[in-house]
Parts: structure tokens; C-alpha cells; sequence
């Protein structure tokens, strides 16, 4: 995979491989899955998948795009992201929006969010976003949140609804806890609160920020201390997703009426939990590179309770 040393015990990593690769799904072809009362049900490849289009509300995730990375894990981080955007615009079906889950930019500069821009708007669709680590590191930390800040709450929390499905965009990455795990704080969370309160417990949720809401490996910072409450908020509902970024692999896991899920980045990948000494970009053989970047699309039907999820590589 990376190359790294696998030889480490699997206790002293902290989690065995078994169970990471119990609740994770590898790159290569994406497979389109449905949740209906938290189980999760395979339906099969994306090929097939997309061959028979699913009624109801589509909407596309992408992730950590990282424009103006130009290290060995990719040089032409912006090629690729335009190339996941060719995807997009390849589906039979429009979209009716997307969600971006953090790190537009490598190093929050003018430049990298306007080349973002003009490739993220190829795709001619309503794009909701949160910040990742990477877009807040400008002097006056102020890029990100005037390009796309107008209308929400704190660093950029906000919710809508669409389809009948209300939305939560969350922002973690303001306030980072030790070893770099993600946090909401106090007032997010009072706002999240208020923000579910007389809410039909039907009403299908979708939670999204950057840094992902369940504990991957705390070791690498890959989770939010204060998740937990959060998650407190919405156990009433039925039906709750949760959609992630950061560590630029797909993994998926389901805890009662939640599910989880992270998704790939479209500039480098990352290494599994454990496998290497520490996260970063993580080089691979250029002919398996787009093998392990891509795009997730998400599908809901109202009044089935029902989400699938494609994941989709730029090719493999």
C-alpha cells in the first residue's frame, strides 16, 4: 500500500488491522449502498449502479482537493480536482447540489480559492461548503469565510433543508485539540441544539464537516472530542448521516440510527489508520494515484428512509 513498515503489532498501533478493515472500504471500484433503519445493505458495483438511475433527491460530496499541492503524492492536485469534476459532469443525472467537506486550498491562499473556484464551478451547481484545517491559515484567517461565510452562524456553522432532508454543515477545525482531533465547542453546540428543536423526529439529517464526528484513530487526530454530544442531539431521529472528510480514504461504520462516512480525497491519498508512523500525503505508483481519489454521490428517496451512497474513483 504505502510502503511503510506493516511489520508493527497490531496492539501497539492501538486498533487491529481487522477491525479497520472491518468498517472500511478500499479504492477501486465504489460500491452503492443503502441504509434502511441503520443497517447498511450492498447493492452492488458503481457500474452497475449507475446504470440504473435511483428516483428521488442526488447530491455529490467532495473532499479535500488541496489546490496548490504540488508535492510527489501529485503534483497537479488542480488537474485532478478538474478531473473529478468531469465525472460530474459526465452523470446522466444533474445533481441537484454539492456538499464540499474541507480543504479546498493547501495554504489558504487568493490564489488557490480562486483557481477552486473556477474549477469547482465547471459544474454549474449549488456548492455547500465547510472549512478544513487548510482553509483557515491565511494571516487574518479571513479568505475562506468571506468567499463563503455570508449567511452562517460563529466560524461558519449553518443548516438548510432540501428534499426533505435537513442539512448541518459543522465546523471543527477552528479549535483543535491535543494531537490535532477536531472540536465544536460550546457555542456550536447550543446552536445545533436549538437548531433540532421541534424538528419531526422523521425528518432525515444529514450532519457534514471536515474532520470526521466518530473516532478513527485518535492517535492521528482523526476525530472530535466533543462529537458525542453532538450526536446526543440527534439520537431521536430515525435517520442520520454523517459526512466527512480529512483523512482522504473511504470509511463507513453504523452506531444505532447513525452512519458514517468519509470520503476520498481528490488530491492525495492517505494512509490506512496505523500503517505508517504518521498521517500525510501518501505516495503511491502513478498508475494506482486515481485508483484512490474520487467522489461520493448520495441518493434519498422521501418517505422511504432510505440513502445509498456511490463511491467513485477518478478511475479504477
Amino acid at each position: 500500500m504505502s510502503g511503510f513498515d506493516h511489520d508493527h503489532r497490531d496492539e501497539d498501533r492501538g486498533v487491529s488491522r481487522r477491525k479497520v478493515l472491518e468498517c472500511m472500504t478500499w479504492a477501486g471500484t465504489g460500491v452503492l449502498w443503502t441504509v434502511t433503519g441503520g443497517v447498511p445493505r450492498s447493492l452492488g458495483m458503481v457500474g452497475s449502479a449507475q446504470a440504473a438511475e435511483s428516483p428521488g433527491m442526488t447530491f455529490l460530496q467532495i473532499s479535500d482537493s488541496h489546490v496548490g499541492f504540488d508535492k510527489p503524492a501529485n503534483p497537479n492536485a488542480l488537474g485532478t480536482l478538474e478531473e473529478a469534476i468531469g465525472k460530474i459532469n459526465a452523470m446522466p443525472a444533474k445533481p441537484a447540489f454539492m456538499i464540499h467537506t474541507g480543504d479546498i486550498t493547501h495554504l489558504s491562499k487568493a490564489a488557490e480559492f480562486d483557481n477552486a473556484e473556477r474549477i469547482i464551478s465547471q459544474a454549474k451547481l449549488d456548492v455547500h461548503y465547510v472549512p478544513g484545517e487548510h482553509d483557515l491559515i491565511d494571516e487574518e484567517v479571513k479568505l475562506y469565510k468571506e468567499r463563503y461565510g455570508r449567511g452562517t452562524r460563529g466560524a461558519g456553522w449553518y443548516s438548510f433543508d432540501a428534499g426533505g432532508v435537513h442539512f448541518i454543515g459543522l465546523v471543527n477545525v477552528v479549535d483543535l485539540k491535543a494531537g490535532g482531533l477536531g472540536n465544536l465547542g460550546a457555542e456550536q453546540l447550543a446552536w445545533l441544539e436549538n437548531d433540532l428543536k421541534g424538528r419531526s423526529k422523521s425528518t432525515p439529517i444529514v450532519l457534514f464537516a471536515h474532520i470526521p464526528l466518530w473516532t478513527v484513530y485518535p492517535t492521528w487526530g482523526w476525530g472530535t472530542e466533543d462529537s458525542g454530544r453532538a450526536l446526543e442531539y440527534v439520537k431521536g431521529f430515525g435517520s442520520v448521516t454523517v459526512l466527512n472528510g480529512h483523512i482522504h480514504q473511504v470509511m463507513q461504520k453504523v452506531e444505532g440510527n447513525v452512519t458514517f462516512h468519509t470520503a476520498r480525497s481528490t488530491a492525495f491519498p492517505q494512509p490506512a489508520p496505523g500503517t505508517a508512523p504518521s498521517p500525510g500525503p501518501m505516495k503511491v505508483e502513478d498508475a494506482r494515484l486515481r485508483s484512490l481519489l474520487g467522489i461520493a454521490s448520495v441518493n434519498f428517496k422521501q418517505g422511504q428512509e432510505r440513502l445509498a451512497i456511490i463511491d467513485t474513483p477518478l478511475h479504477g
